[in-house]
């Protein structure tokens, strides 16, 4: 079987299985603090995708109350150093791999080759956020289900806005990014919206098949749930997340997209979509102050 047609199968069988109520009974699943349940989950996964515990809090698989403790695990300080540089250093958000990076022009964002979406529909129609960021910079981040799956502040900011968009649950690899339209605009996804120094900057988590919930540190749970689209706005009690500061976690695999204003960052020039990422590296710089800099 050719392998396009393996992968046109793969999109057509997430169109015909029952992706939420799949979602639902292996979030039960991996929620199970009962250790035949537990254990055996966290062994099995851990053949197949090769995981090595050395760089967690944990490295015994036995500590583990769950599954989804597993898979949320904590790393060593010191295993993921943020990129030296004060505020004019945007950083990776998550380990993973970059599915796309580059400008959102006319109000659309580049999905894959011949695929885009448009930035109102991903906001869930938020007017005023798409006028502040349209022409800025975005970079989608995939996380494997190898990766470390805690999400972290690109840049300090202060929470605006959080919304949560009930959606589909498709996987977010490249095959269904080719070949699904609008992936991330239809999938279930937390928009955060955050005041920073360079102005707004919005990191989405985006869920995915079997993806059991999405959490933020601020909302705990925010994902699953059934009805329609629910912002949030923050006032004068809004927390502020210094660069670096975990912000959420994914209960199983996805996706982060984040877009900032235009002309506040260019990303750095060797990154390319495909190229793999860890969380805290270095992946833009300031335009505004490193061009000052250079100019004076």
């Amino acid at each position: 079987m050719k392998a396009d047609t393996r992968d046109l199968l793969f999109v057509l069988l997430q169109h015909i299985v029952p992706q939420h109520l799949l979602s639902r009974l292996i979030g039960h699943l991996a929620s199970s603090q009962a250790p035949w349940i537990a254990l055996p989950l966290i062994r099995n996964f851990m053949n197949r995708f090769q995981i090595d515990l050395s760089e967690a809090e944990r490295e015994d698989p036995m500590l583990y109350k769950s599954f989804n403790d597993f898979f949320t695990r904590s790393l060593k300080p010191a295993c993921r150093p943020l990129a030296e540089g004060d505020a004019s250093i945007l950083i990776s958000p998550a380990d993973g791999a970059i599915s796309q990076l580059g400008t959102i022009t006319s109000g659309r964002i580049l999905q894959a080759k011949g695929q885009d979406f448009t930035l109102l529909e991903l906001l869930g129609g938020d007017q005023a956020a798409c006028k502040k960021l349209e022409g800025g910079s975005f970079m989608t981040v995939y996380l494997s289900p190898r990766d470390y799956h805690r999400v972290h502040m690109p840049a300090s900011g202060k929470l605006i806005r959080m919304t949560h968009i009930p959606g589909a649950l498709f996987s977010v690899n490249q095959v269904t990014a080719q070949y699904v339209p609008r992936l991330f605009a239809r999938n279930e996804r937390v928009v955060c919206l955050f005041d920073t120094e360079h102005g707004l900057m919005a990191v989405i988590l985006v869920g995915a098949m079997i993806v059991a919930s999405i959490e933020t540190v601020w909302a705990g749970l925010v994902a699953p749930r059934t009805r329609g689209i629910l912002h949030t706005d923050y006032g004068a009690e809004a927390p502020t997340l210094n660069r670096g500061a975990e912000m959420g976690r994914f209960l199983l695999g996805s996706t982060v997209i984040v877009l900032t204003e235009p002309e506040r960052f260019a990303w750095q020039e060797d990154l390319k979509p495909g190229q793999s990422l860890r969380m805290g590296q270095r992946i833009a710089r300031s335009i505004t102050i490193d061009d000052a800099q250079s100019a004076s």
